[in-house]
């Protein structure tokens, strides 16, 4: 069960029903004045999930999993990841800040920096020293060449 519950759609999820909830039930005078952050919110839901796709595609591609906590068969450099090592967790706090902007959940703006946090915390760190231990001088090269988030 826990397996289930720790996955970084699950933690979306979860600060994506915080940031609707105060928007929602929280409301205050606050806001982001007017249509432009309806489109910007777009914008960035639209980029967060164009770079996920972008990222799957590269994981189908090089046939290693998507799945965090899982060993990976290879170190994938190419596509998207030549810009990023992690798209996929840029991409979750990319749609997670497009419906703040959208809802107009000014209030909810800081859950983006703790998303990030809880992401990094929880799989982006143990994902690079499982990595770093089995692909080694290679991923020493990848990680000085490509950065963490962009």
């Amino acid at each position: 069960m826990r397996r289930f519950i720790d996955l970084p759609p699950i933690w979306l999820v979860l600060f994506l029903a915080l940031a609707w909830g105060q928007a929602t039930y929280l409301s205050t005078d606050l806001n982001f004045g007017g249509a432009w952050s309806g489109f910007a919110g777009g914008v960035c839901v639209g980029g967060g999930l164009v770079l996920i796709a972008m990222a799957i595609r590269e994981f189908r591609t090089h046939r290693t999993t998507v799945i965090p906590h899982r060993e990976a068969e290879r170190l994938i450099q190419s596509g998207i990841f030549k810009w990023s090592r992690n798209p996929i967790y840029l991409g979750d706090c990319l749609i997670l800040l497009g419906c703040i902007l959208k809802w107009n959940a000014v209030l909810s703006l800081p859950l983006v920096p703790i998303l990030l946090w809880v992401l990094e915390t929880r799989f982006v760190i143990p994902e690079e020293n499982r990595l770093r231990r089995k692909f080694r001088a290679e991923f020493a090269r990848y990680s000085l060449k490509t950065r963490r988030w962009f």
